[in-house]
């Protein structure tokens, strides 16, 4: 069998491919309330089950107030499914359940796993869960009606998912429970420090979020006992407060009034002879390895016979080396070319799946890496891994990214070798 391999390498991105080969042969709420609502539902579903839709019954319980930045409790009932399967087969289920409410703010929730048996010819009913929702901020003293927008099951079969998707028509659904903001400002919190860390008489200017507005005090503070130095400031009419002290004893952290407060350095001094020693630190690359392109993944031999069929592999793991030593985070998308042999011109309408993994390879790593959604690999770039950008903490690390794959082939095809390849791309 063939290997193809190639990278490319762009301005600030990198890209890693992949030679596939196969033969074919709750916090401090209100009252809840409970809404039912029917809902038509329009699924897709993994082959070999077939498609279907349907009206299917949605009870949801909502907190009937919270302020704006709490995360409150959401129970989901989905009630039985329109898709009424025809095998039985026992796999680990999650239910994702993704709601709008405020234009641009989706909110998805997510079931724990659930061992389901599926019996032939009876609906799927998924067990009723509760999950955690953040109230968006910015919507103070508004109520929240939420709709339906997308019912997602990930069903989890020798560690592969099969992922069926039931989206409402109209989308998105009528509303499904109703939340009401406080009109009131989220908690103060204190944001940063500058400088965060010095000596004696050391001048610090703390900021702030989220503060009525007037006047304002601070304090350093160290082992939690406060040291005695203090400061003022004020808070404009958006709630950013700016308030300064001077550092006169040793102190572990500086807050605005009863925040938590943000950590500082204290740097004692020392009797002697002061004697500077700097140091440049450069920054390193973002690189995706390794740079010879990865092992072909060969699914094996399938014989035809006049049925879908779908055969599991793992991907090998490419590696991320983040070396910038700053805030940014990084995104690694996958995409293939067609199955295709150019010897004979014959082309495979096969689906190519991954279940994405990430994982941290260096512990001493800042940051964490997070794997993204199963999925299709298309033309159209997925995301499989991901870095948050750090704000004003440290990103970086090493990490391994890979995860499971499925091929899922049609039912008739010509005999014969065919090849794709997948490119892992960084930026």
């Amino acid at each position: 069998m063939s290997t193809s391999y190639r990278r490319r390498i762009l301005a600030g991105a990198g890209a890693l491919t992949l030679a596939l080969g196969g033969v074919a042969g709750l916090t401090g709420t209100a009252q809840a309330a409970t809404k039912t609502t029917t809902i038509f539902m329009d699924c897709d579903a993994p082959a070999p089950q077939t498609d279907g839709s349907g009206n299917q019954d949605f009870t949801i319980t909502l907190p009937d107030t919270a302020k704006a930045g709490d995360t409150v409790p959401v129970t989901i009932d989905p009630g039985p499914s329109p898709l009424v399967p025809a095998f039985a087969v026992t796999t680990e289920n999650t239910t994702k359940i993704t709601f709008v409410g405020v234009p641009g703010q989706p909110i998805t929730v997510t079931s724990p796993k659930e061992t389901v048996t599926v019996t032939p010819g009876v609906p799927l009913d998924a067990k009723p869960f509760t999950a955690n929702l953040t109230i968006p901020d910015g919507t103070e003293g508004t109520t929240i009606d939420f709709k339906m927008d997308l019912a997602v099951t990930v069903a989890n079969l020798g560690g592969m998912d099969y992922v069926t998707t039931c989206t409402p028509q109209p989308r998105p659904s009528a509303t499904v429970g109703s939340i009401a903001v406080e009109a009131l400002p989220k908690d103060p919190v204190t944001t940063k420090l500058s400088p965060n860390s010095g000596g004696p008489n050391t001048a610090v200017v703390a900021t702030g979020a989220n503060f009525p507005p007037g006047a304002v005090t601070c304090a350093a503070s160290l082992a939690g006992v406060d040291t005695g130095d203090t400061g003022t400031g004020t808070a404009d009419a958006s709630g950013a407060a700016s308030c300064s002290l001077t550092v006169t004893k040793k102190a572990d952290k500086i807050r605005i009034g009863s925040t938590a407060g943000k950590p500082f350095s204290y740097i004692a001094p020392v009797e002697g002879v002061p004697h500077p020693v700097d140091i440049e630190v450069l920054p390193g690359p973002l690189a995706l390895g390794p740079t010879a392109g990865l092992p072909t993944l060969d699914f094996g031999a399938i014989t035809i016979n006049g049925k879908k069929q779908s055969v599991v592999g793992a991907f090998n793991a490419a590696t991320v080396q983040d070396f910038r030593g700053g805030t940014l985070g990084w995104d690694l998308t996958v995409t293939r070319t067609p199955f295709l042999n150019s010897s004979t011109g014959h082309s495979l309408a096969a689906g190519l799946g991954i279940q994405p993994s990430c994982t941290v390879t260096n512990p001493d790593s800042p940051s964490p890496c997070v794997a993204g959604a199963p999925g299709a690999i298309t033309d159209v770039p997925l995301k499989v891994a991901s870095q948050a950008a750090g704000g004003d903490d440290l990103t970086g690390g090493e990490f391994a990214v890979g995860g499971g794959a499925m091929i899922q082939l049609p039912a008739f095809m010509f005999a014969d070798t065919y090849q794709s390849v997948v490119t892992f791309s960084i930026a």
